[in-house]
């Protein structure tokens, strides 16, 4: 359907994402307005200090959002005993925007009211002004238009950097966003673009349009009660919003949180997950899925959730960090011994399916130059581009080592986004991809996979991974999680993934239709 068409027939939904997303922007904003305005003013007093205090807000502006929030997540803050820093969710993403928006209102209160006449502050003391009089009554107000500028752009970078919120569980349009990457789906990415870019600009205008009322001299109507009033507004809404969002949203003992990784087979298998255990415990399940990177696995370890679905040659690597080995059972034992002993995490029975990395080439090529191992790619390689995810790029069973088994060197290597490596193969951009085995997207685009005839691959098992505490005090949710194993074939995992990236399905109808035909 037509971008109109989508958003009129999901409207509730687009418009609690967009209430969600203006939450997030409003909130922070307002946060780092309450602590970088006082830190701007102090600067003017005591300049010495604007150097460390400016480069921290710089440096906080250039550090990565997934890598921000992957830092925050364990780093747990409490205030009066109830954590108002770290988890997944809204509480985390509003740090994060809060410290992303505070370089530009710290730095344009500091330049603005530095920027005062100095002919003007000797008058104001001459008239036996103090220093407060002279801070609220000349300064603020001559210097607002500057503030405001600083505060328009803090405002238009957190709704840009709120669509990446949503790879935390903490809602936004940036959902729509990551699910249409997923599904390479260009009607969702735009569902979630549009009102966040509308959102932007409505913002800057609106900002602007204030701003530009301040420097034809219209400041003369800030008073000490309008600037009171607004920050005892700001604080107000700041509190609700930490009474709101700081309390524990997993904290029942009768709920267990369930999370996912951000692709398709996660948010199926999540699903799997959180069906089974409501259906043969009773226990109310949360779910918290689409989280990226490895924040599933910290949001785990850090008690944000009680479960998701982990591959052992994932584990093997990218988090133990331990050598490649290439037994499936071995592989199994040790992140199962391993995971016990560091982060009290238990490894349940394999769902029944392995989702190693698939090297993937257009269907056509395959059968035009005869194609099925990668060996026989290799003889190509040297002609071809090769497009692959961030992911396998830097992982030490990714690129460097797999280049190095097949002695493979194309004559362009591109990193980009994992959904988007497989448009990008479609639309002959690139030749090869390293994609996933149980992806729905391999039928859907008439794509082919290489077998790994070198065996350079580990074993990606998907098991579920669950916390000791929980299975201690809901041993019936082991119990159940342990009857998902061999579940689930390879077959049954791509057949799956096209229904929700193929057929377009929700995943949780797709899910109830699977667990049904296997008897549950």
């Amino acid at each position: 359907m037509s971008l109109w068409e989508f958003l009129l027939a999901h409207r509730a939904e687009v418009l609690q994402l967009s209430l969600e997303h203006l939450f997030l922007v409003a909130v922070s904003t307002g946060i780092a307005l309450l602590i970088g305005l006082p830190l701007g003013i102090m600067l003017t007093r005591w300049p010495s200090l604007s150097k460390p205090i400016l480069s921290f807000a710089n440096i906080m502006q250039t550090v990565p959002s997934l890598a921000l929030f992957g830092f925050l997540i364990p780093l747990n803050i409490y205030l009066f005993h109830i954590r108002v820093v770290g988890g997944i969710g809204a509480r985390t993403a509003i740090a994060a925007l809060v410290l992303y928006a505070l370089l530009p209102i710290i730095r344009n209160t500091y330049t603005g009211i530095s920027g005062v006449d100095p002919a003007i502050r000797e008058a104001g003391r001459g008239m036996g002004m103090t220093d407060r009089q002279l801070l609220f009554q000349v300064e603020i107000p001559l210097a607002l238009g500057v503030i405001i500028a600083g505060v328009r752009v803090a405002t238009v970078i957190s709704v840009g950097t709120a669509t990446i919120a949503a790879a935390i569980d903490a809602g936004g349009l940036g959902r729509y966003i990551f699910r249409g990457l997923r599904m390479n789906d260009n009607t969702l990415i735009l569902a979630g673009a549009v009102p966040a870019a509308a959102m932007a600009l409505a913002a800057d205008f609106l900002l602007g349009w204030v701003e530009r009322s301040l420097s034809r001299g219209a400041g003369a109507w800030l008073t000490r009660r309008r600037i009171i009033t607004a920050a005892v507004i700001a604080s107000a809404a700041a509190l609700a919003v930490w009474a709101a969002v700081a309390i524990h949203p997993g904290g029942s003992p009768s709920r267990i949180a369930v999370g996912s990784k951000d692709f398709t087979e996660q948010i199926i298998v999540g699903e799997i997950l959180a069906q089974v255990i409501e259906s043969k415990t009773g226990l109310q399940v949360q779910r918290r899925f689409d989280l990226g990177g490895n924040l599933a696995h910290d949001a785990l370890v850090a008690g944000e959730i009680d479960a998701y679905v982990e591959y052992t040659g994932t584990a093997l690597t990218a988090i133990l960090k331990l050598p490649l080995l290439s037994d499936p059972k071995e592989v199994y034992r040790k992140v199962k011994e391993e995971y016990a002993a560091r982060f009290g995490l238990e490894w349940t029975e394999p769902l029944g399916f392995n989702n190693t990395f698939a090297i993937l080439v257009r269907g056509d090529d395959a059968r035009r130059l005869k194609l099925r191992k990668i060996t026989d790619a290799a003889a190509y390689a040297a002609r071809w581009r090769a497009g692959f995810g961030q992911d396998f790029m830097s992982r030490p069973d990714g690129y460097e080592g797999f280049a190095r088994a097949y002695g493979l060197k194309f004559v362009a290597l591109r990193e980009m986004d994992l959904s988007l490596t497989y448009r990008a193969l479609v639309d002959h951009q690139v030749d090869l991809i390293a994609g996933n085995s149980t992806d729905g997207l391999i039928a859907r685009h008439d794509l082919v996979q290489l077998e790994d005839d070198r065996r350079y691959f580990p074993p990606y098992d998907a098991v579920p991974v669950a916390r000791q505490e929980t299975l201690t005090r809901h041993p019936e949710i082991r119990a159940a999680l342990r009857a998902l194993g061999g579940l689930i074939s390879v077959d049954d995992m791509r057949r799956l993934n096209y229904e929700v990236d193929g057929a377009r399905r929700a995943a949780k109808d797709v899910v109830e239709e699977f667990l049904r035909n296997k008897g549950y």
